[in-house]
């Protein structure tokens, strides 16, 4: 794949020679000169531990990557994705006051 072919935010799918056994598909973060970090979303099993160290985030050669498609026997990674609500506090006072 060409620079101008990877865009932020698009799936791709990749390789790795040096810290994965198999291809793997992730989601375009950041485009560098010659290489894009990816968030990584899909990847085979035998690679959990490999992933679960890299932090799910791997810096790939242009020359590694191509147009994504679905993988097979893939395992989905978990996004860390954290959602904040604020708590009214006075509805919760109010709540524990009637339910004394």
């Amino acid at each position: 794949m060409k620079k101008a072919d990877v865009k932020v935010g698009a799936i791709v799918g990749a390789k790795s020679e040096e810290e994965l056994k198999k291809p793997f598909q992730g989601k375009v973060e950041k485009i560098y000169e010659n290489s894009a970090l990816l968030a990584i979303t899909s990847y085979d099993p035998v690679d959990t531990t490999a992933i679960s160290d890299l932090n799910n985030k791997i810096v790939v050669n242009f020359k590694n990557l191509k147009t994504a498609r679905a993988a097979k026997n893939s395992k989905t990674a978990s996004t860390n994705e954290v959602k904040i609500e604020k708590i009214d506090k006075k509805n919760d006072d109010k709540k524990e006051a009637d339910k004394k």
